[in-house]
């Protein structure tokens, strides 16, 4: 199973609103949990194999981002699906969001456009917000990091 195979089933998750996936097929197990358990995506986003890795000419940039990301405390809040990345409800609103603000458990952070569908992101856990991640308006994949929390 490739990377690609994974990121529709994700796909297909988000558009019939599954929260877990566990599959068992030819010695390969894959087992997708969408919620409060972020963890585990970590985890397998760690275990995907280097040939699912990001195509040379991008490599290059990857690095600069853990890097920067590092300096930043907390925890990482990451993308539950693919998508447009948007700060704030509409061009001319202020951010749901901002690197000092205090959030409570099921405050929007962020919107994930996907598919003409405007999905609001929510706080799992209360805190405050340390680092943005993620560039507005740009695109997202299924676990990038959008925020970290302390």
């Amino acid at each position: 199973m490739d990377l690609k195979e994974i990121r529709r089933i994700v796909e297909l998750m988000n558009e019939h609103g599954l929260t877990h996936f566990d599959m068992s097929k030819d010695g390969f197990h894959l087992k997708l949990k969408k919620g409060q358990d972020l963890d585990s995506l970590r985890d397998l986003m760690a275990l995907m194999p280097a040939q699912a890795a990001p195509a040379p000419a991008s490599a290059a940039a990857v690095p600069a981002a853990p890097e920067a990301v590092a300096a930043a405390d907390g925890e990482s809040i990451l993308s539950p699906m693919v998508g447009t990345f948007y700060r704030k409800p509409s061009p001319d609103a202020a951010d749901f969001v901002n690197v000092g603000d205090a959030v409570s458990e099921g405050q929007v952070l962020c919107i994930i456009e996907a598919m003409k569908v405007m999905n609001e992101i929510k706080a799992e856990r209360s805190g405050t917000i340390t680092a943005t991640v993620a560039e507005d308006g740009e695109p997202v994949q299924f676990g990038d990091e959008l925020f970290r929390i302390k």
